[in-house]
């Protein structure tokens, strides 16, 4: 077909009917058209040379040109769209680099082939702003609930239309063994929105803790205005969930108002979720007291938190520990989630029993090392002293206070607590001499003989060796692992060395072998603070 007055303005009503069709921007139809066009006019005078068409926006009217631009002489590659300044001062007065020449060519003429190829780039061009238009419409609403329709299931992934678009709900999303048939309807939780090469991927579940979230702030209008904040969601999708909740409003309960009048509220929570149980806790800052709600409704009678290590040692009634624990480990391992503490459970008969092993091996250590007999020892232990150290290096006053004990005793037994670590330190030094162990490292401020001896056993014999190792290679730490939360042993981590006490001392290496200038290490920490101060005003 010839590009003549008669067509022109079927252009323009054809680019607003598709672009009314997909519900684009016609402009981009439009765009799709000249670019056909161009295409078009390659062939018929050459693909090498730079044809554009230009659509007027009110006629219809298409206008061809050939483009040239000047570049330098060494730059010519396509002597057919391009030319140097001197050749160009035919056609311009003061011809620089970087300037176009266009000419105007006559119309083509569109055979089948041609108008078969621009029919394929307007509707890769349609389809590319189609896709383009699902993404910009769902990527903001990923983290939000969305009622649709189910059209098929394909290999037990379930493929929801969502309105102007389809979704995916993968099998490992469902609950249980949901089952659905077309047209059913459902309602889920958007979980991701990417851009992919076949169109925008809407990834949708009915398992993520936050589908359970954003259930309840539908059901609980305290919870949409901000007066109570769901602080963390753990689930065993399809048979129970723990919610933690906080209220901003100290006349609100926020577990009763999540229950809802009769339970009206989390009721409409549970049918959706296919009758799983929920336990609404009360969130508290203090981790120990947070724990104690979690862990209901089992009774805990003692909590010992290890900060460092994030676990946490629960002391329960002999007979509250099948309860503590749930069936197949599920009230610990939702507990666990919430709290993002590992958690050991233990009854106050095992609490007991390690206790008076902990108490027997303090006692043999003052006996053995300090000549003394049990009944003075376990004074000792009774009093807290755990360590040869503390009781070395204590204040006088402080052993003053044990039944029994005068100035001269006291004195007594620093000065053999004294004499025995330091031969313990001279042994030790002797060791890792002969396991090769330099002065450098041995001389080094902050490392006992113990901890050189027990680096020399681990092939740090250096000051540059210790420098190179990392601070959790040091005082151990812990590594998430498939989901798992596995223990790294530190060289040190026996001398109860913490992370910031490593990554001090191997910093503090560094600039000693002169590896880092603490000039840059002042100044990382003021762009740090700057930031976080920056962070402060923006929130």
């Amino acid at each position: 077909m010839a590009i003549t007055s008669a067509n022109q303005l079927e252009l323009l009503q054809t680019a607003e009917a598709v672009a009314r069709e997909k519900m684009i921007d016609p402009e981009l139809v439009v765009e799709a058209m000249e670019e056909s066009l161009a295409r078009a006019a390659k062939s018929r005078y050459g693909a090498e040379l730079d044809i554009r068409v230009s659509i007027d926006r009110k006629t219809g009217k298409a206008t061809f040109t050939r483009v040239r631009t000047v570049v330098e002489d060494d730059a010519i590659e396509n002597d057919r769209a391009e030319l140097n300044v001197e050749d160009a001062k035919q056609y311009l007065d003061n011809p620089e680099v970087g300037d176009t020449i266009v000419d105007e060519v006559p119309p083509v003429e569109m055979g089948r082939i041609a108008a078969q190829s621009a029919k394929q780039v307007i509707l890769q061009k349609v389809r590319e702003a189609e896709r383009d238009r699902q993404y910009e419409e769902f990527k903001d609403k990923a983290g939000t609930i969305i009622n649709g329709l189910v059209k098929r299931e394909e290999y037990g992934n379930v493929i929801v239309d969502i309105g102007r678009g389809e979704a995916v709900l993968r099998r490992n999303e469902k609950i249980g063994r949901e089952a659905y048939r077309p047209n059913d309807r459902i309602r889920v939780y958007i979980k991701d929105v990417r851009r992919e090469p076949r169109g925008p991927q809407i990834f949708l579940s009915r398992t993520d803790p936050q589908f359970m979230a954003e259930l309840f702030k539908m059901e609980v209008p305290e919870i949409y205005d901000g007066i109570i904040e769901i602080k963390a969601v753990a689930r065993d999708p399809g048979s129970r969930a723990k919610i933690a909740v906080i209220s901003y409003d100290n006349s609100i309960d926020p577990v009763g108002a999540c229950v809802g009048m009769r339970g009206s509220r989390v009721q409409a929570v549970v049918n959706e979720l296919q009758g799983e149980k929920i336990d609404i806790i009360p969130w508290n800052e203090d981790q120990p007291t947070f724990l104690v709600n979690a862990l209901q409704p089992a009774e805990v009678t003692k909590v010992v938190l290890d900060e460092e290590a994030e676990r946490i040692e629960v002391v329960v009634p002999d007979e509250q520990l099948s309860l503590a624990i749930g069936r197949r480990g599920q009230n610990v391992r939702l507990a666990s989630q919430l709290t993002g503490l590992d958690i050991d459970i233990m009854t106050e008969e095992e609490e007991s029993a390690r206790r008076q092993a902990e108490f027997e091996e303090r006692t043999k250590l003052f006996m053995d090392t300090l000549d003394l007999d049990e009944f003075f020892a376990q004074l000792l232990v009774s009093e807290g002293f755990t360590s040869l150290e503390e009781v070395a290096y204590v204040e006088t006053e402080e052993l003053l206070v044990i039944d029994g004990v005068d100035e001269d005793t006291a004195s007594e037994l620093q000065a053999r607590a004294r004499d025995f670590l330091e031969a313990q330190n001279k042994k030790a030094l002797e060791h890792a001499r002969e396991l090769g162990a330099e002065d450098s490292l041995i001389g080094f401020e902050g490392l006992t003989p113990q901890m050189v001896e027990a680096l020399a056993e681990d092939s740090v014999k250096t000051l540059e060796d210790f420098a190179t190792c990392a601070d959790w290679e040091l005082a151990g730490g812990w590594t998430t692992v498939d989901g798992e939360r596995v223990k790294d042993d530190g060289v040190l981590e026996k001398f109860d060395m913490s992370l910031e006490e490593a990554q001090t001392l191997v910093m503090t290496a560094r600039i000693q072998l002169g590896w880092v200038d603490p000039a840059d290490l002042v100044s990382e920490e003021e762009e740090t603070e700057e930031a976080a101060e920056t962070t402060e005003v923006e929130a």
